[in-house]
């Protein structure tokens, strides 16, 4: 008797530590758009400086973390994730002017992968630059490595604790002496390298009491730095303060002979300007708008190669004379196909023409001339990216599917054959596992393809837990691709659902145009018929189903719970745009209008928007999924206040017993460079939450 007592005493003050889900302060703020009022009661929530914010985001994670701490299997969870991704992983070699070999590499469990330099394909590694050790946290990561023409210098461009602002910092490429030179607040930007100095693209630094990682970035500036320079000197080569809403960016060919300028922002593609550095003059403009998308692939003598979409909404390449450029004189090399042309990659005398077909990789070499189709025979279905150089006889690729990780090919490019070069060494087998394409109806008919990873042996019960993941916007395409984080979940019989809904670009730009601005309710409805389908076919029910996607796919997440939230168990909306009228206000978010439209575009748009926007469509009294909203502290892309209103939101209007949460990583951004450690810790709080909520045991 004494110890039930003491059990339920100790229940009750268990109990009585719990933090209470936190109430959110309303506002009386209301917005008028064409005559109608929108109220925006968590406006407040958007001062990412405030110490009222602060404290929310505190009292919100204090909530979450209880929760997450109280599911028994989360530790064990955590410990099996890091035991699958225990491995090594192993980039393309890929050689540079100076003769020597670089490549990436992770020995498994470190924060960022590490680059180094080999004098042969087969040599002895060496480190070349470790940005472990530029933090003690591992949240300073590589954005990206640029060695000069002549192989003398490397620029790199790192960032801090996830956000886009890079730095820029050199080194001598033989000694690795890091040298003085270091450029602040670059953001999207290479380095384009001219002699002893390189185009960079920037941004002024923010104003004082203007928040860096929610302030709205307009006019970007291109800048010439010389090695060894304060960049308080760098010339101001180009901007266009006439058009504070373009992206612009300067890349020069390796023989220095030809200097391209990109402008885009305004529509889905760019302009592409030339300027002949031989012979001189200014930059001449090549296209005719914005509408197309336009990528020098390479240059010969006076031959521009260039991949596009201009009159080919499958891709072509084509080629134009520097001395005649305009669109209107480029000739075909590879014309549209049927199916999506989405790489081309020069080796040799050769072309390598990757394609996507069924959302998959096809690989095919052809000669100079374009002529000679030959398919590579790739291991399987799967994802193929290929590396070469015009003039070399060497080619890697990297090949991965939902089944087998990521392993790098050696290719001979004269008789087309693979050769295994690094295989990763597992310690998890995966020959248990299946993986299978279906096709499914819209609900207007059109076929949608989706790709499903199993147990084999799969029982058709309608008891199978589901994850179903999906995108559907900006042109971007979900291949299959191997992931460790998914394999604690396939072992304990879950199943992984890939669905390539429109928006994306895996049947070209038609494809991509039917899931934008009036049309984006297609990517819906397209998510929502995989979820029914997935029902009807007897592999799953409704108890059984969760629902993730991050960015635009978090968007897509927010919409699908609010239009049919009896339709799943969980829903896991990662960085999402949540706010629809207000999305263009932060950052970058101006550029995402060739997708989505804006409020301020028209009555007809502002409507539409309001009718999907996940924000708005919370309606009090209505029974939600158990939520996970996942954000980080420095997301500059998909600012933290779209999931902070979210959520607080649907804390106010869920009337169901789902729990309704938010997960506010620190030192963490939209997701790229975040460190190993970070994400293992993100995947086992978002598959605990998954798999407890869909009663699964682990």
């Amino acid at each position: 008797m004494r110890k039930t007592i003491l059990l339920a005493m100790c229940s009750l003050a268990i109990a009585s530590c719990a933090p209470q889900m936190p109430q959110t302060r309303k506002d009386s703020t209301v917005d008028d758009y064409f005559g109608t009022a929108v109220t925006d009661p968590y406006r407040w929530l958007e001062d990412d400086l405030s110490d009222e914010t602060a404290a929310w985001v505190e009292a919100q994670n204090r909530y979450t973390n209880h929760y997450l701490k109280g599911i028994g299997f989360r530790g064990k969870l955590l410990e099996r994730l890091k035991e699958v991704n225990n491995y090594e992983k192993v980039g393309a070699p890929v050689r540079r002017k100076n003769g020597k070999w670089y490549f990436y590499k992770n020995d498994g469990l470190q924060n960022q992968s590490v680059l180094y330099e080999m004098d042969s394909p087969d040599g002895e590694p060496r480190v070349m630059l470790d940005p472990n050790t530029l933090s003690d946290d591992g949240t300073v990561a590589l954005k990206g490595v640029f060695f000069s023409n002549d192989g003398k210098y490397l620029a790199y461009a790192i960032s801090r604790s996830g956000s886009d602002w890079q730095e820029f910092y050199v080194m001598d490429a033989a000694t690795r002496e890091l040298l003085p030179d270091h450029i602040q607040w670059a953001k999207f930007s290479g380095a384009a390298w001219k002699g002893d100095g390189f185009y960079y693209s920037a941004y002024d630094a923010p104003a004082e009491g203007v928040g860096a990682y929610s302030g709205k970035n307009e006019v970007q500036k291109i800048y010439f730095h010389k090695i060894g320079t304060p960049q308080s000197e760098d010339e101001l080569f180009y901007s266009n303060p006439a058009e504070p809403l373009r992206f612009y960016s300067v890349d020069i060919n390796e023989e220095e002979t030809m200097a391209f300028l990109y402008e885009s922002g305004a529509d889905n593609g760019n302009n592409l300007y030339v300027k002949d550095l031989k012979r001189g003059g200014d930059f001449v403009l090549m296209t005719a708008d914005m509408k197309s998308n336009c990528t020098v692939a390479e240059t010969d003598g006076d031959n521009i190669y260039i991949f596009t979409n201009y009159g080919a909404p499958m891709n072509r390449l084509v080629t134009a004379d520097v001395r005649k450029p305009y669109c209107s004189n480029w000739k075909d090399l590879i014309p549209e196909r049927e199916c999506v042309l989405e790489d081309i990659v020069f080796v040799a005398d050769k072309i390598i023409a990757g394609y996507s077909e069924d959302a998959s990789t096809h690989a095919y070499i052809c000669g100079i001339d374009g002529s000679g189709m030959k398919e590579i025979e790739l291991p399987g279905v799967g994802s193929a990216g290929f590396t070469g150089r015009k003039g070399e006889d060497w080619c890697y690729y990297s090949y991965s599917s939902f089944t087998t990780p990521g392993t790098i090919f050696s290719l001979d490019i004269n008789s087309g054959k693979s050769n295994v070069y690094k295989e990763p060494r597992t310690n998890f087998d995966l020959s248990g596992l299946e993986s299978v394409q279906v096709f499914f109806p819209s609900k207007d008919g059109t076929r949608i393809p989706m790709f499903l990873t199993y147990r084999k042996g799969l029982e058709l019960n309608g008891e199978n837990p589901v994850y179903l993941y999906g995108y559907g916007g900006f042109d971007i395409s979900l291949p299959p691709g191997f992931s460790a984080t998914r394999v604690p979940f396939l072992e304990s019989g879950g199943i992984y659902a890939q669905v390539n809904l429109r928006g994306g670009g895996e049947y070209g730009e038609a494809w991509h145009m039917a899931g934008t601005k009036m049309n984006k309710q297609n990517v819906f409805d397209d998510f929502i018929a995989a979820a029914e389908w997935l029902i009807e076919q007897g592999y799953t029910s409704s108890s059984r189903l969760a629902i993730v996607g991050g960015s635009n796919g978090g968007l897509l997440v927010g919409a699908c719970m609010t239009q049919r939230p009896e339709l799943y168990a969980v829903a896991i909306p990662q960085v999402g745009v949540m706010d629809m009228l207000r999305y263009h206000k932060f950052t970058i978010g101006w550029n995402w209008a060739p997708d989505y439209g804006t409020s301020e575009d028209s009555k007809e748009m502002f409507e539409y928007l309001l009718g999907y926007s996940p924000l708005h469509n919370l309606k009090p009294g209505v029974s939600y999924p158990a939520t996970l909203v996942t954000t980080a502290d420095h997301d500059d892309r998909v600012v933290p206040a779209h999931s902070f209103k979210f959520a607080a939101t649907l804390q106010e209007c869920n009337a169901g017993p789902n729990p309704a949460l938010i997960r506010i990583d620190t030192k963490a951004g939209h997701g790229g460079g975040k460190p190993m450690a970070k994400v293992l810790e993100e995947q086992a709080d978002i598959y605990s939450f998954i798999m407890y909520n869909l009663g699964m045991k682990f």
